[in-house]
């Protein structure tokens, strides 16, 4: 009965948040499809090279920033 009680009592176990980050990259993506589309641009058909256009690479930068956060805050946030 009371490793019963004891189990019950216990707080509840969490994992890292593998659907927070997914959520999180989805996010991002779709950022980056709006920061293209506003260029005037599709999203994945520009090849990232130095003549690429500038809104393009900026575009990039964001999603790669965007990207990096997600690796390291919802990747590992707790969820229940």
């Amino acid at each position: 009965m009371k490793l019963l009680a004891l189990t019950l009592l216990a707080p509840a176990l969490v994992a890292a948040g593998p659907l927070a980050y997914a959520a999180c990259q989805t996010g991002c993506n779709a950022v980056a499809v709006a920061c293209y589309a506003a260029a005037g641009l599709t999203f994945g058909t520009v090849v990232a090279a130095p003549a690429a256009p500038a809104a393009a690479l900026a575009c990039n930068a964001a999603l790669g920033t965007c990207s990096a956060a997600c690796a390291t805050v919802a990747l590992f946030a707790p969820t229940p």
